[in-house]
């Protein structure tokens, strides 16, 4: 079957060597260009392609007249979108006679959109996974061809819990492949009721809320940690803290006030006061000096009068 395919980052490769695996024939990719600006620390589609000869475009609007006349000269039976991230329009989604098909990183209807592997960090969820579906207008609307669950464990981070998404993706699509190839993928009505959507989120929706539960803030810690920008708090005299981890205690924080630090002497560790229990600060950044373990506790000795983070 002629496939093309619009592909970006690992979910765009396990995509791509999955149809390989089930004999399609990828004849044209559409990617993304990197970001300087981005910290890229997942696998270059672009790298892929042109190990294996096969062309690759990149172009800025991928929804112009000159592009949609490019694609329909393509003759592709099948679509699919691998983790692209723009739209295709109607036009483009009319072409292929065997349909277009979109991979999302979560079990739909629940969290359409952007980013949900960090979105159900957040929210603290214990179970997420991925779903191939029909495209439509409308982003992630269509029909399900097939799902996999994948459980969400408390210490997993994001990137933790994209690699899970990416096997359970290749173990998705070695199923539903051959029905594609075949004519015969199941098409499931989404239930609009239990659909969820969320939008993308920006560096600065890091910022720490100490008033939320300690286990509030520590699924927002796990959500954007290495190799995302990081939850962040201000010391009192401006200067922004990066958290890169801590673990939660909840109950009572014996400091009163949301966002004091905590000094423990005893057993040299600092905790910061949540509205509901506490939490151990175990890998920090302040200007840009990377601060782990014990010495976090000796960064904080310093202060006479211990700081309320804001």
């Amino acid at each position: 079957m002629k496939s093309v395919v619009f592909a970006y980052h690992n979910m765009g490769v396990t995509g791509l060597e999955a149809l390989l695996r089930h004999g399609f024939e990828v004849g044209t990719i559409f990617s993304h260009a990197d970001d300087p600006g981005e910290k890229c620390w997942f696998a270059s589609v672009a790298d892929w392609a042109k190990r294996r000869d096969i062309n690759i475009l990149c172009p800025e609007d991928i929804n112009k007249p000159e592009w949609i006349r490019h694609i329909a000269a393509l003759a592709p039976d099948a679509i699919f979108s691998f983790y692209y991230r723009k739209m295709l329009c109607r036009e483009i989604l009319a072409i292929p006679p065997a349909g277009a098909y979109n991979l999302h990183g979560s079990l739909l209807p629940a969290y359409r959109g952007r980013v949900p592997v960090n979105w159900v960090l957040v929210n603290g969820e214990k179970q997420t996974g991925v779903t191939l579906h029909n495209m439509v207008v409308k982003p992630d609307a269509g029909d399900m061809v097939g799902q996999k669950a994948v459980d969400i464990a408390f210490e997993d981070t994001a990137v933790i819990l994209y690699d899970k998404l990416c096997r359970a993706s290749a173990a998705l699509l070695d199923e539903v492949l051959p029905l594609i190839s075949t004519g015969r993928a199941p098409r499931v009505v989404q239930d609009v009721g239990r659909a969820s959507y969320f939008g993308g989120r920006k560096p600065e929706d890091g910022r720490i809320n100490w008033s939320w539960p300690a286990t509030r803030i520590y699924n927002l810690i796990r959500a954007v940690t290495d190799p995302y920008p990081g939850a962040f708090s201000f010391l009192p005299e401006g200067t922004k803290m990066l958290i890169w981890w801590g673990i939660p205690e909840e109950g009572e924080s014996g400091a009163g006030e949301a966002g004091a630090v905590i000094v423990d002497n005893g057993e040299e560790k600092v905790y910061v006061a949540s509205g509901s229990g506490r939490v151990c600060l175990l890998d920090i950044e302040i200007d840009g000096d990377r601060i782990k373990d014990k010495a976090i506790w000796r960064y904080f000795r310093k202060y006479k009068n211990m700081p309320v983070l804001g």
